[in-house]
């Protein structure tokens, strides 16, 4: 309640009590004489007074219970609006948060989809890689177990001999396991143009005296792996120069094939004496890639070799070229003179048709009753 109100309703009950009290000690008082007639009047005046001074109060205080209780429903009305708006506030927020938590929700999901699908997309490729190191593991494996064999090991320094020359070079510049005078065959031999001759190419692969020099670990060992591997391609080199060089029926040097890049760089880096001494009995050196540049060299000279053998047939084919030129010039001049003689046909007939056109025009004169033109 509004402490106004209270404090009307506290003098209001005060002045009562007060009244009360005052009527109630004059009621007891014993009377002792009339007293004088005004004090009685001031009395009674008083007691009105207060009577309409209570009830003036009571008014007021009736109007001001009113107005509370206006002001109580206005403030009600205001809070139930105030709590109608912000209950659709809190609404509509609500709404968007949800709104916003399912888009993000949604959002999330999609991602987490698509990573879902790039993890299986990378897995299916990680399982791809792996199955195909596996078979290449498996080749490598088959490869070494090739390799640790001898004679497998030969052949497969001949197979890769053999598919670098076809790949390059014609068949009929090659034969492959050649033989050679003295009942010796080589591994390919190369027939270079006249009077150049042919060139052997043996295929060699010194791989344990290698794989000895890359497992060394002490300096002795080294030492000792280094004159192995010295002495196999030292012996190759001088197998190969007193084999396949053979006057009369090769050209002065031949070419030791490597199989291996690696080996071929080791030797070219670490072991220069070998190389000098390749050079020195006329015994070239060459890897697969170097190989493929003399094959390609080769094909060159040989494709030029050609040429001059054909020279003379296309000596002679190209004086016939020039008489068919010169035929073909004479008939062209008959055919221009041809051609001359019947336009001037056409530009007779023409004249010849052009009179015979004049000479209707006058006959239809003449049909027609006008004045007959003379005639030509």
């Amino acid at each position: 309640m509004d402490p106004i109100i209270l404090i009307a309703a506290s003098s209001i009950l005060a002045l009562g009590v007060c009244g009360a009290a005052f009527i109630t000690s004059r009621g007891r008082a014993p009377i002792q004489s009339a007293g004088p007639a005004p004090a009685n009047d001031e009395l009674r005046g008083a007691i009105e007074t207060l009577i309409r001074t209570q009830a003036s109060v009571s008014g007021r205080l009736e109007q001001m219970t009113a107005s509370q209780a206006q002001q109580q429903e206005t403030i009600s009305e205001r809070l139930q609006s105030q709590e109608r708006v912000l209950a659709g506030a809190v609404d509509s927020r609500l709404g968007e948060m949800l709104s916003r938590m399912d888009n993000g929700l949604g959002d999330a999901s999609r991602r987490q989809n698509e990573a879902i699908g790039d993890l299986r997309e990378r897995l299916a490729s990680i399982d791809a890689a792996q199955k195909s190191i596996v078979e290449l593991s498996s080749g490598v494996m088959s490869l070494q177990d090739v390799l640790m064999n001898k004679q497998a090991r030969g052949a497969f320094g001949e197979l890769q001999l053999e598919e670098l020359v076809s790949d390059i070079l014609p068949p009929s510049a090659y034969t492959l396991q050649a033989p050679m005078a003295g009942g010796k065959r080589v591994d390919c031999l190369i027939r270079l143009p006249e009077p150049a001759g042919s060139i052997a190419v043996d295929a060699k692969f010194p791989l344990e005296s290698w794989h000895a020099l890359r497992a060394a670990g002490t300096d002795a060992e080294k030492t000792a792996a280094s004159r192995a591997f010295g002495l196999a391609i030292s012996k190759h080199i001088r197998d190969i120069s007193e084999k396949y060089i053979v006057p009369g029926e090769t050209v002065e040097s031949a070419l030791m094939f490597l199989p291996s890049e690696a080996v071929y760089a080791e030797i070219h880096s670490s072991f220069p004496d070998i190389v000098e001494k390749s050079y020195r009995a006329k015994v070239w050196i060459v890897s697969p890639t170097t190989l493929m540049a003399t094959l390609s060299t080769i094909r060159a000279v040989l494709r030029d070799a050609r040429m001059r053998e054909q020279a003379d047939v296309v000596q002679k084919e190209v004086s016939l070229l020039l008489v068919d030129v010169q035929r073909l010039d004479e008939r062209l001049e008959s055919l221009t003179k041809y051609f001359e003689q019947s336009s001037e046909a056409l530009r007779q007939a023409r004249i010849s048709s052009g009179k015979i056109s004049k000479r209707g025009e006058r006959i239809e004169a003449v049909q027609v009753g006008d004045e007959i033109p003379a005639l030509d």
